[in-house]
């Protein structure tokens, strides 16, 4: 909602024709566009350049030199319109922004000071030089959604304590631990050990973990440092702690299922193992975990050697990034070498990961399926669990507009087409503990070590860990050495030991080499005009009002080589087979088609057409054959689903609108519906050496019964010759 007073200080800022003050959008809304604005309209009046979006060392040091303090004996017009516009952009009342350090001004000020728990500190009315820093932020010194006051009162308690301090400056107020004010622990935690300004850092460093050392807290203990460790207790979400100065039996209790929770040692103390959980995602990064991942093949002389260092379970990747020189992927055999040697496995899915662009729907559903395909070709056992990698430091808004539609595409898909195994998270503790609130995922590989990653700083430890991983080492020598990360092992995931014998991915199809598009293309356009005579564009009969050409049918089939590729190697059949009719249906789409599926519209929502089901979506499926062939591939245990009756009209409604509104659904129907189809004409199940008269009844029987339906297999068929002329070739390499 637009603030009329806001929208008054963002055209104070846009009155500047000064360089290095950019225009904002005038549009009465807060953002750190406006603060960094304003920021930089108060460099200007200070005589500062290069004007910066950092309220850094030199403004304060500019401030203190001319305005020590700001109130009502400030005569600088500009300088107070600053301060009123960052109050009116903090949500406080701040006058008519006319320039003058006004009674409503000064209130305010005062108001805010107490939100921040520094007006002991700093009393009075006046704008102090870290005051003005803080009202520049998006800070927000009230609770604000998902915040408590106990915690907010811990921050207002640091605020008033070390705000003195040189590098100490106001942490929000907000009620939510983050990563500034973890930082604002250590620096409190340093400033008690009896470090300088100087030598203080904010940083979880070697000295800061010695003082630790020397600072266990226990019951009976009382003090600056009983509150600090109480604090800690407090960010990290531990029930029933308060905030307190004196270290008694209750909290002794809550320390002990905390240290449980993070599997140390249960003492009910304080002491440096404890102090460090609390503090880094780390913890006590030397701890010995009895789990381990790595990228290199665990050999019969590396498992001997992970197994006398006291490690019993092994993360491996079932697959490698397509283009990397990096083989990380479990090799033949490996498995099984570690069942010889007492070892136990977790299977890890990353083929990429590494920044927010690579997060997608239809990147989820492909991981899914390919790993899926990976886990079964490996012997993975049902109820294995698959932890997909979010292997960068991704921010809150990415995981809400990247991650999660990936991971609900990564649950949806392997629910339904590998429903055997169960879907893990690899990542950050912020990015694991969202999944998993989003009902994603069922159990957590936190990325621990990564401690300079924002996901991790300031976030507790996910309830639901399995492994936790703190630091990177080597174990062995000679032909045994290797090096694996180090792994806390929760309980929650013990890996599997026993394996199937696994599937074979010899003569599965992959991906479409994109530099023989052009030779495909041509040679489909060539079998369309020659033996089925359909030209470019257009043609005779239902063709004359078709929707598309030729090549924007073939572009949209190789557009999603990426789900046909994935669905045919899930399934075990030919991909030529399933491109057939998407790419015959695609191109005899015309506009009767659309005006069906109008119909079929009006007829649910309230219209008076009588027709309940039409042929849709690229694949021109009929909900009931859609529902009819996911049934029959639910029985034959192909994919998991509900089985659902078209005789029912809501059943009907819902098949068809997932078919009219999902291309990608509506292709992954494609396969079901030839497999059902064969199934009902007595031909063999589509499957890598189907002979080509059972391909061909299948196709057939997916344009119906009737004679008609035979001349289409048999023109399919042909096609499905053209698609295979490419793709047989790749299979052998």
């Amino acid at each position: 909602m637009a603030d009329e007073m806001v929208l008054k200080a963002q055209r104070f800022i846009n009155g500047y024709a000064v360089d290095g003050i950019p225009d904002v959008e005038e549009n009465g809304r807060t953002s750190w566009t406006v603060m960094h604005a304003l920021t930089r309209v108060l460099q200007h009046e200070l005589g500062l350049t290069p004007l910066s979006d950092s309220f850094g060392p030199a403004t304060i040091t500019a401030l203190r030199s001319r305005f020590p303090v700001i109130d009502a004996n400030t005569r600088h017009e500009a300088v107070c319109r600053v301060v009123q516009s960052a109050l009116y952009c903090k949500g406080y009342d701040g006058g008519d922004l006319e320039g003058t350090y006004n009674p409503r001004v000064a209130a305010s000020v005062t108001r805010v000071k107490q939100n921040m728990g520094v007006s002991g500190v700093y009393p009075g009315d006046g704008v102090t030089p870290k005051v003005f820093k803080a009202l520049l932020t998006m800070d927000a010194y009230t609770v604000v959604s998902g915040g408590t006051e106990q915690i907010r009162a811990i921050q207002q308690w640091l605020n008033g304590r070390y705000v003195g301090r040189q590098n100490f400056f106001v942490i929000p107020c907000d009620g939510n631990f983050s990563r500034d004010v973890q930082k604002a622990l250590i620096y409190a935690l340093q400033f008690e050990m009896g470090m300088s300004d100087a030598v203080a850092t904010g940083a979880f460093g070697p000295a800061t973990r010695d003082g630790l050392r020397n600072h266990p807290v226990a019951q009976g203990s009382t003090g600056t440092w009983v509150s600090l460790f109480s604090a800690a207790m407090v960010f990290n979400r531990r029930a029933g702690v308060a905030f307190t100065d004196r270290f008694d039996a209750a909290l002794g209790d809550r320390v002990e299922e905390f240290q449980n929770f993070v599997k140390l040692p249960v003492n009910g103390r304080g002491d440096f193992q404890t102090w460090a959980s609390l503090l880094v995602s780390t913890g006590d990064h030397t701890r010995k975990g009895t789990a381990s991942d790595c990228v290199t093949e665990v050999t019969a002389a590396r498992a001997q050697a992970l197994r006398n260092a006291g490690y019993r379970i092994v993360g491996r990747y079932l697959a490698n990034y397509a283009g990397s020189t990096l083989n990380k992927q479990i090799r033949p055999g490996e498995l099984g070498v570690m069942v010889a040697n007492g070892l136990r496995s977790f299977p890890i899915y990353q083929t990429n990961g590494g920044e927010a662009s690579y997060f997608s729907r239809a990147t989820g559903i492909a991981d899914a399926l390919h790993a899926i395909e990976r886990a079964r070709h490996y012997g993975y056992r049902a109820g294995t669990r698959i932890y997909f990698a979010v292997d960068f430091d991704a921010l809150d808004q990415q995981v809400t507009e990247r991650i999660l539609p990936h991971f609900r595409a990564v649950r949806d898909t392997m629910s339904e087409h590998g429903s055997e195994y169960q879907v893990g998270i690899y990542g950050p503790r912020n990015v694991c503990s969202r999944v998993r609130a989003a009902g994603f995922t069922s159990a957590s590989f936190v990325s621990g070590m990564s401690t300079g990653f924002s996901g991790n700083l300031g976030y507790p430890l996910p309830e639901d860990w399995a492994f936790d991983q703190i630091a990177t080492v080597k174990v062995g020598s000679g032909s045994g050495e290797i090096e694996i990360d180090n792994n806390i092992v929760s309980g929650r995931d013990d890996g599997q030991g026993e394996y199937d014998m696994g599937q074979s991915d010899d003569g599965l199809d992959v991906s479409f080499d994109k530099a023989q598009r052009n030779a495909m293309l041509a040679d489909v356009q060539s079998y369309f005009v020659n033996v089925m005579n359909v030209p470019e564009q257009g043609g005779t009969g239902g063709l004359a009002f078709s929707v598309r050409t030729t090549t924007k049918c073939f572009d949209i089939l190789m557009d999603h080589d990426w789900l046909l590729t994935r669905l045919a190697r899930s399934l075990r059949m030919r991909k030529a087979l399933i491109q057939c009719p998407l790419m015959w249906e695609l191109r005899a789409m015309n506009t009767a088609d659309g005006l069906a599926d109008e119909l079929v519209i009006d007829h649910y929502t309230g219209g008076s057409s009588t027709k309940n089901d039409s042929s849709t979506g690229p694949g021109q499926i009929f909900a009931a054959t859609a529902i009819r062939s996911r049934n029959h591939a639910i029985r034959q245990g192909l994919i998991a689903g509900t089985i659902m009756d078209a005789a029912k009209e809501s059943d009907l409604w819902a098949a068809w609108q997932r078919l009219h509104d999902d291309t990608v659904h509506n292709m992954s129907t494609v396969p079901l519906v030839l497999i059902e189809g064969a199934h009902d004409v007595g031909a063999a199940r589509p499957g890598l050496d189907t002979s080509e008269e059972d391909s061909r009844r299948a196709l057939a029987r997916y344009n119906g019964t009737d004679e008609s339906a035979q001349g289409y297999g048999t023109a399919l068929l042909g096609l499905y010759r053209v698609f295979e002329k490419y793709h047989a070739p790749l299979r052998g390499q």
